[in-house]
């Protein structure tokens, strides 16, 4: 005989089987919906060269001030660990001042993959010195004989310095990181490949590198132009504050010196300028693909022209002014 009390819980347990069950799938359904990354919400890490900091803040800031439920972390690396880190999957977009190699292309193709380069910004190098040292310009075959070696004092950059002066030092270069875009464009430019002089060393942060020039007049600091390009930001006015910012001439014209300003990068007369471009390995139209469109639609291409970068898409107004 079965019992009363029987009869009267398998009805119970049944339904609240079914209850639980309704309930675990519902959860699932709002968790996979909550976490569902489209182009203007979900989470993205992006892997950013260190040089673009302080541009690429304030762009993040605006995105996400705009499309509210978007969170986009950031890490900041030299230009050889954020490349590696792509190429290793540890993220899927990154920022950089060049494009894929081809030998990083091809990587991509055999695992058939295509990842999106989209070109956002023209940056430069900027070469900096002391506020007490008197050299205002060099041209670019100085440059390549204090890059490889051949000219290590500064006297042979500047007659007016006296020997045995205060101001005749030995020559010090200096870096942010040795794995940088910064060492790479000035080996490319300078050096077609070949290494570095003993007299040359590398930091950490561009940051450091102003730091260091400020406190050595015997000094010549590599940094990205984006450090000291924003005359409306109070860090830069900080910085341009603390050093000088060398004119350069090109191969072509030494005698025509340029400093790396918004006008000479775009005209090209600045010869020390660089394509910068976000690489979208995501495989899907993610959060990244709408940080990407932002960054090269008319309000981030507005942040780059502001920051005193040359953007890619948004028009450059030239004004010529005449006495």
């Amino acid at each position: 005989m079965i019992s009363p009390f029987k009869i009267i819980r398998q009805p119970a347990a049944k339904a609240v089987s079914v209850f639980c069950l309704f309930l675990f799938f519902a959860l699932i359904y709002w968790g996979c919906k909550s976490n569902l990354s489209t182009p203007t919400q979900g989470t993205q890490e992006i892997y950013i060269d260190e040089s673009y900091q302080q541009l690429f803040e304030g762009e993040i800031e605006a995105f996400e001030g705009f499309y509210k439920n978007s969170d986009i972390t950031t890490v900041y690396k030299p230009e050889e660990e954020v490349i590696s880190a792509f190429l290793n999957d540890t993220c899927r977009m990154i920022i950089l001042g060049r494009n894929l190699n081809q030998k990083e292309k091809d990587f991509f193709a055999a695992k058939k993959l295509a990842p999106v380069s989209t070109k956002i910004a023209v940056d430069a190098l900027a070469f900096i010195t002391s506020k007490d040292n008197p050299v205002e310009n060099l041209t670019f075959n100085e440059l390549k004989d204090v890059f490889s070696g051949k000219i290590t004092r500064w006297k042979l950059l500047d007659s007016s310095i006296k020997e045995k002066s205060p101001q005749d030092t030995s020559i010090i270069i200096v870096f942010d990181n040795e794995k940088s875009c910064n060492v790479r464009l000035v080996k490319e430019k300078l050096l077609q490949g070949n290494e570095f002089p003993k007299n040359c060393f590398a930091l950490k942060t561009n940051p450091e590198v102003i730091d260091f020039v400020t406190k050595n007049k015997s000094a010549i600091g590599i940094i990205g132009v984006n450090w000291i390009s924003d005359r409306d930001d109070t860090l830069t006015r900080t910085f341009l504050n603390k050093v000088n910012v060398l004119g350069v001439s090109s191969q072509e014209n030494p005698g025509d010196f340029f400093k790396p300003y918004q006008a000479y990068i775009y005209s090209s007369e600045y010869a020390f300028s660089r394509d910068v471009y976000i690489i979208n390995g995501e495989g899907r139209s993610g959060l990244g693909t709408g940080f990407a469109a932002f960054v090269a639609g008319d309000k981030g291409q507005l942040i780059i022209l502001k920051s005193g970068m040359v953007p890619a898409t948004q028009p450059v107004r030239m004004v010529k002014i005449t006495k």
